[in-house]
């Protein structure tokens, strides 16, 4: 135990001394040691692009495909020129300088079919009143004049021939039956697509400034996230401080208990070796004599001349006097003066309170930073100014107010022209189907007049069997034909019509639509008028290819790309925080935490240090101390000579002397027990006291100058470890909830770069509606037209055919036994008359 202080004192050092190391070590590591606060979790962003996918329309493969690529391939045989980009060019920029035979040269496919269509419409007519003309005289279409052996060869190649014509003609006007009806059909959904078109559009163009303020609006979300951790800060810092400085400040308080435990207990050695240094003198002062006295009575008793065997008694009886000396050794009443009243302080319980002080750090930090974090609130609280004209000067901010309204204004507008067309197509549809109708009726004419016909000429060999059959197919046949003759000048100009409209769209407009000429054409410079030029109309400072916007724009792209603002807007000056952080870091600058109330050592305990430092407690020479105290209190065994003497006693011839010689013997005894006892038991507890003292008081001199040292090292270095400690978990701090703002910004722009007003339903608008304007009625359009050209043009065989046959449907004349047999006039059913082979 009285080796302890001892030992402590170095060990306590060089613990102390490794953690101010430590410390040091890590205050120089501590910029790039974020444990603490770690990185910023991943914040999540509610998507601020609205989804607008306009659903792709397409005409689904059907058996009407090979009839629509025959059209096709007609048109470009008709209209075999490329695309008139010249001529476009002159058309939009200069109506007035078109000149009309570039026009024809270009239309000269058209040209020829309208020379085809003319002379269709001034031949039929005028072979119709011909006919009509030549068939009042009874000349064509009359009866067989004679029978002969190649009749019934002619008869069947020329009812082949009608049937095979018609069919055809049936064949067509089915054809243009169906693709009427299918036009009639896609014209209503083509119409309705045109109002969500231009809504999609519409919605394209103004959602782009609300989904720029829902990007603005969700710089909430780091906002809020950093002002959660904000409440934290100060307890959060508090406890790295704590948890940074805890090693060192508890080393310095368990050195300064401890020292204060070996204050105390060098207190208690110091004062009992005072106190037995002073009964040692008392009881040396009164030993003294008494072992003089015993001496002088023994050596006169063992002197005399009876007395037996006592020469090596009376050898023993002359050493009979003290041995050690305490009046030679040094007073420390010197040192007890000087320690007059220590230990002042309570080490134990100053070191507990200021234990008590140091892990309340944490709460402590919080409350001094309170003020300094509801500043920061009132920081982060705003928006930077950049966030909050983000969607304000964004490019074409007012031409999307001007477009969105346009188009709202369009597609207003556009709804009673649409009924209109509607209207029209009900209307185009009713005399498609009539004149599908009037053409029927020719096939229905042809059909019925080949069937009464052949029917007639089975019956002709039964001779009870009349020839009114095969009149009546003679007549039906001359219906048809009459027909066919009313029917020629409107199919042709409707014919006509259809196939110029139709034809063009498809030549001019789908082909080239399809080809994508058309983009090329409004990307070459100069070709649209400046009221045309799309980069003008969004205000962008450059100019942007529609194909390649186009393009783009099928792949997904948003329009930041597409319209290439980059050149036209700087986001990242809107994106630029810096000011912002900069106002953040300022205030965090002004995070400061006093340790103050932190005194490691209070006054009372700093003088009871200093006064045993300049005590001298180790400056007591311990030597004399423990060279008297090796030394025995009486040079002679006092109780070995007092058993002597009882020996010599009993051997004596003398009673008187034996008895004398006992009494000396108990005298020795009782001055052993009463005087030279108590002196050796305090002599031991000297020896104790003066060797801890003189192995302790070295080390706690060295212990107490290290300990003072270094409370002093410590208390003026713990406010700037604080500070440095301060400095690095705030600018921790900082860089995490920056790691929030970052992950905003980065997230805006890929937002706004790549997600934003997705340009999709623009792509997907233009391919609708080349869907719905060259697919969907264009080609049934032109299919139809197709139709009815191929049944106009096939009339021509059919009346020459049903002319032709139905004269041998008629009766021979030769054969007629009746002459009452006149035909009226034509289109009209002669009475039928009884006749005989």
């Amino acid at each position: 135990m009285t080796r302890v202080p001892g030992l402590l004192a170095p060990l306590l050092g060089l613990g102390l001394g490794l953690g101010l190391g430590l410390i040091l070590s890590s205050l120089g590591a501590g910029a790039a040691d974020c444990r603490s606060f770690g990185r910023a979790e991943r914040l999540v962003f509610a998507p601020a692009a609205r989804v607008r996918w306009l659903a792709p329309r397409d005409r689904p493969p059907g058996p009407l495909n090979p009839l629509y690529g025959t059209v096709r391939r007609f048109l470009s045989v008709v209209q075999f020129n490329p695309f008139p980009a010249e001529l476009v060019k002159t058309l939009l920029n200069e109506p007035s300088s078109v000149k009309v035979d570039e026009v024809v040269r270009y239309e000269a496919g058209y040209v020829v079919c309208a020379v085809i269509a003319g002379l269709y419409l001034l031949l039929v007519p005028i072979a119709g009143l011909c006919f009509c003309c030549c068939r009042c005289r009874r000349r064509c279409g009359g009866r067989v004049k004679t029978e002969h052996k190649a009749m019934a060869c002619e008869r069947g190649t020329l009812m082949a021939f009608l049937l095979l014509t018609t069919l055809v003609l049936l064949i067509g006007v089915v054809c243009a039956f169906v693709t009427n009806q299918r036009m009639h059909e896609q014209m209503a959904p083509g119409v309705e697509a045109v109002p969500e078109t231009l809504l999609s559009l519409r919605g394209l163009v103004s959602d782009v400034p609300q989904e720029l303020q829902a990007v603005a609006q969700q710089f909430s979300l780091p906002q809020k996230r950093v002002l959660e951790e904000l409440d934290g800060v100060g307890k959060s810092i508090g406890s790295t401080i704590y948890n940074q400085l805890k090693s060192t400040v508890y080393e310095v308080l368990t050195s300064v208990d401890s020292l204060g435990q070996a204050l105390q207990l060098s207190m208690d050695h110091l004062q009992a070796l005072n106190a037995t240094l002073v009964e040692l003198r008392e009881g040396q002062r009164d030993l003294e004599p008494a072992v003089r006295e015993r001496r002088e009575h023994l050596l006169t008793l063992l002197q005399e001349p009876g007395c037996q065997d006592c020469t090596e008694a009376q050898s023993r009886a002359r050493a009979l006097e003290l041995g050690a000396d305490f009046d030679q050794v040094s007073p420390v009443d010197d040192v007890l003066h000087r320690l007059k009243g220590v230990p002042e302080a309570n080490f134990s319980s100053m070191v507990q309170e200021e234990n008590s002080t140091f892990n309340a750090l944490p709460l402590l930090a919080a409350l001094q930073t309170a003020n300094v974090v509801k500043e920061l609130k009132k920081v982060i609280a705003q928006k930077p100014e950049g966030l909050r004209t983000l969607a304000e000067e964004f490019p074409g901010w007012e031409a999307a107010s001007r477009w969105s309204q346009a188009l709202e204004e369009v597609e207003q507008s556009s709804r009673p022209y649409l009924k209109e067309v509607q209207r029209y197509e009900k209307y185009r549809w009713i005399l498609g189907c009539v004149l599908c109708s009037a053409v029927l009726l020719v096939v229905v004419c042809n059909l019925l007049g080949l069937n009464l016909g052949i029917w007639g000429l089975a019956a002709r060999e039964d001779p009870g069997h009349s020839e009114a059959k095969g009149e009546a197919g003679a007549r039906f046949l001359m219906m048809g034909v009459g027909f066919s003759f009313l029917l020629a000048a409107p199919l042709i100009l409707l014919v006509f019509a259809t196939f110029l409209v139709g034809g063009n769209v498809q030549t001019l407009v789908c082909r080239s639509w399809e080809s994508r000429e058309l983009y090329k054409f409004a990307d070459t410079p100069g070709n649209l008028p400046p009221s045309m030029n799309l980069s003008q109309l969004l205000g962008l400072k450059k100019n942007i290819s529609i194909l390649l916007a186009y393009q783009q724009c099928k792949e997904g792209a948003a329009l930041w790309s597409v319209l290439q603002l980059n050149d036209s807007y700087d986001l990242e000056k809107h994106l630029n925080i810096s000011q912002y952080t900069a106002k953040l870091q300022q205030e965090l600058q002004n995070l400061k935490i006093d340790m103050k109330n932190l005194d490691l050592l209070s006054p009372a305990a700093h003088r009871d240090l200093e006064a045993l430092q300049s005590s001298g407690l180790e400056n007591i020479h311990y030597s004399t101390f423990l060279d008297q105290i090796q030394k025995p209190v009486v040079n002679t065994n006092v109780e070995k000579l007092a058993q002597e003497l009882e020996g010599l006693a009993r051997t004596q011839g003398s009673s008187v002397l034996g008895q004398q010689l006992q009494e000396e013997a108990q005298g020795l005894k009782n001055l052993y027990q009463e005087k030279v006892l108590p002196q050796q038991s305090l002599v031991a507890n000297l020896n104790l006291t003066v060797r801890a003292l003189a192995s302790s008081a070295p080390n706690l001199q060295t212990e107490t100058s290290r300990v003072l040292d270094n409370v002093t090292y410590l208390k003026g270095q713990l406010p700037t470890w604080a500070t440095s400690i301060l400095r690095n978990e705030s600018e921790c701090f900082l860089t995490r909830e920056m790691g929030y703002f970052s992950q905003y910004v980065a997230w805006v722009r890929e937002e706004v770069t790549q997600h934003i007003a997705t340009c999709q339903p623009l792509s997907r608008a233009l391919d609708n509606g080349r869907v719905i304007l060259c697919d969907m009625i264009a080609d049934p359009w032109n299919a139809f037209w197709f139709c009815l050209a191929w049944c106009t043009f096939f009339l021509i065989p059919s009346i020459i055919f049903a002319v032709k046959t139905s004269k041998y449907f008629r009766p021979i004349w030769k054969r007629l036994s009746s002459t009452s047999s006149e035909e009226t006039q034509l289109f009209r059913i002669p009475r039928v008359t009884s006749l005989r082979l």
